[in-house]
């Protein structure tokens, strides 16, 4: 099979029949061999109900429903891990998304090798409020993760089927499915300009406190991926840098009331100094960030995962 074209979507039911005789029609003319899989996430307004007749009319469309409303990426997950096809592409269910793309990002993986191409909606039918936090967040992106996107978000993109099989989707860190892939060892991620087309019908399922939580999921995906394996490494340097400026901040304070004592000056005794409490809060600090290091270092040497590694080749084994 050619291709698995994954859509989560989440009361579009207004939209579906138009999506699906568009995608119907690329596959159609470029003679690809297909599948659509639809992830209900908790739909209300009849999407389901709409996926089993058309499942029942057309063998191509394939459908998952959640019980109730779990989020893309969670849709995207299930639909990662039903996927069949040599090329995978993920897309949005409210037509603003053009199935048109589809050759375009299939071409780019299959001819020209790339492991995953992103959408970049270059021209954007959003509002300002909308299109600028966007942009602030993306260059964020861009210089955290090192991959050199415009568009982190586009849910248009497409990838290599052993991509999909080998990452894990989970919270909301589908907008950083990239920057997993590139972690996971496939570093060829290429960009697309794409058509942005403006909302058909109903209204966007995204507010502003997505960037919020953008913000908080991409400090999260870049500790995971440095550390969560040697937290020791972060918790204990912080840990010991921290405890041993405290204790010789309390080792000078203790050095200086001992010359002045041995030269008869009398001064104010140790424990007046605020310096001397700020020393020992350094202290305590850093032995529970030691302490957090290492409690974190044996829960990953007793997870499942500790030695689970993605094996490209072998041979003669």
């Amino acid at each position: 099979m050619d291709l698995s074209v994954i859509i989560p979507l989440y009361n579009e039911v207004e939209s579906l029949p138009e999506l699906h005789r568009w995608i119907s029609k690329v596959m159609e003319a470029n003679g690809f061999s297909y599948e659509i899989i639809l992830i209900d996430d908790g739909s209300n307004d009849g999407s389901w109900q709409w996926i089993e007749r058309t499942s029942a009319e057309d063998s191509c469309v394939k459908g998952v429903r959640f019980r109730r409303n779990y989020g893309k990426s969670a849709a995207l997950h299930t639909g990662f891990e039903e996927a069949k096809g040599d090329v995978v592409i993920t897309m949005d269910a409210d037509l603003q998304d053009s199935p048109d793309e589809i050759p375009g990002l299939f071409a780019m993986v299959k001819e020209r090798g790339f492991d995953l191409v992103s959408g970049w909606k270059k021209k954007r039918y959003d509002p300002l409020s909308k299109t600028l936090p966007s942009k602030l967040y993306n260059a964020t992106a861009s210089y955290v993760t090192g991959i050199k996107l415009h568009d982190f978000n586009c849910g248009l993109k497409a990838y290599k089927l052993e991509v999909v099989k080998s990452i894990e989707v989970y919270g909301e860190m589908h907008r950083y499915i990239p920057y997993m892939a590139k972690q996971a060892g496939f570093s060829n991620i290429g960009e697309l300009v794409v058509q942005h087309q403006a909302r058909k019908y109903g209204v966007t399922k995204f507010g502003l406190s997505r960037f919020i939580f953008g913000y908080l999921d991409l400090m999260s995906i870049s500790f995971i991926s440095r550390f969560g394996k040697r937290p020791m490494h972060l918790f204990g340097t912080l840990g010991s840098l921290m405890f041993l400026f405290g204790f010789i901040a309390i080792a000078s304070l203790g050095i200086n009331k001992l010359i002045n004592l041995s030269n008869g000056i009398l001064i104010e005794r140790i424990t007046q100094n605020p310096y001397f409490y700020l020393a020992l809060t350094l202290m305590i600090l850093g032995t529970q960030l030691f302490l957090a290091g290492f409690l974190g270092e044996l829960i990953s040497r007793t997870s499942t995962e500790r030695n689970q590694y993605l094996i490209d080749k072998r041979v003669n084994l």
